[in-house]
């Protein structure tokens, strides 16, 4: 019990403040999208299908985000960068110096590539990949390698502000003069990204907060315990919420409406949950292409292979129960038709029995 309310009535509270959060329960306006858009940065596109493409928060809007998105990557109000491990990621502009001094990998002496690159786009600049080629007659292979070592080092700047795939690599000083990328600690920065992380998940572990972000434990730990110490977080058994939404959720009445999501492997539900989603839904033959989340709780996934055009759709895994499979089997379909083509990409088996069979 607590404050009264049994563990299973006060985890769903959670969790419709997660969905109402998340915007799941209810739509986006465009007012209050960027901050929506800043709190789960940084943000990336479709997973598989959204080369070239901008980020989107996918069915969290009544508007066409990537649209807008699109739009503010050509004003230069959406930067791309490396974040979280290597991988590419897109955040607001105003939050440059923050998740720079976040995720940056200094390069404490450079090698004999990196100092030439350096150089020439600092004398030449901007440049794209090819004209680095010709001009000093490395491969592109041997180039890209050094030129994202420079980008997480935030030495460099890929001006990546349309889908067109031959960009501009400019020095990372020239193209933001003002920029301060020591402004932060990066156990301070973690702490103010860490707040906006709780906001919108409510409830959450160590292990996802480095899924998503992808940085050590050691520092993670550091930023949740001095956050504990100073009041803003408060422990919940072997998690952690923001201590303002303990008398969010125990003074609140949530109704939450029957909700299911086909979610991509990019969405930012998944990649907090990635650690223990890959483990959990997973095949020896097929990849996981999407997770199914029934009224905020990830309930299976859909397996098969991926490719250019629509996937292909070889099985359904979902963990219910008989009544619940009888009652969310209908929606559940729908939900993976919804953003797979049901002509060009039949569900061929759900939970390893051909559908044909059922």
């Amino acid at each position: 019990m607590r404050n009264g309310v049994d563990n299973v009535q006060y985890s769903k509270k959670i969790i419709a403040l997660m969905m109402e959060r998340q915007y799941l329960s209810k739509s986006v306006s465009i007012n209050d999208y960027d901050q929506l858009y800043k709190d789960t940065s940084p943000g990336q596109n479709v997973y598989w299908s959204g080369f070239g493409e901008p980020p989107t928060l996918s069915f969290r809007t009544s508007f066409n985000d990537i649209d807008y998105n699109r739009q503010r990557q050509l004003q230069r109000k959406l930067l791309k960068g490396r974040f979280q491990g290597n991988n590419l990621g897109w955040i607001d502009r105003d939050d440059l110096e923050l998740f720079a001094s976040l995720f940056k990998k200094s390069i404490n002496n450079l090698n004999a590539k990196q100092q030439m690159l350096l150089e020439l786009i600092e004398r030449e600049g901007p440049l794209t990949i090819q004209l680095m080629k010709e001009m000093t007659g490395l491969l592109v292979k041997e180039i890209t390698p050094v030129l994202h070592q420079l980008q997480k080092a935030f030495l460099i700047y890929e001006d990546q502000y349309d889908n067109e795939w031959d960009r501009g690599w400019y020095i990372f000083g020239q193209m933001f003069p003002n920029a301060n990328i020591e402004k932060y600690s990066m156990l301070e920065a973690l702490k103010i990204v860490l707040q906006r992380f709780a906001y919108r998940i409510v409830l959450f572990d160590e292990e996802m907060v480095k899924s998503f972000y992808k940085l050590p434990k050691k520092i993670i730990r550091s930023a949740i315990q001095e956050l504990v110490q100073e009041e803003v977080l408060m422990p919940y058994d072997d998690q952690y919420m923001l201590k303002t939404d303990e008398v969010v959720v125990n003074n609140t009445d949530f109704y939450m409406e029957e909700s299911i999501y086909v979610l991509h492997r990019n969405d930012f539900l998944v990649k907090a949950n990635e650690h223990w989603l890959k483990e959990h839904f997973k095949s020896e033959q097929f990849k996981t292409l999407q997770y199914i989340l029934v009224n905020g709780e990830f309930k299976g996934a859909v397996m098969g292979q991926f490719k250019y055009g629509p996937y292909i759709i070889e099985d359904v895994i979902l963990e219910l129960d008989d009544d619940e499979w009888h009652y969310y089997k209908e929606g559940i379909l729908q939900a993976v038709h919804q953003v797979n083509d049901p002509i060009k990409s039949p569900i061929k088996k759900i939970n390893g029995i051909k559908c044909y069979e059922r």
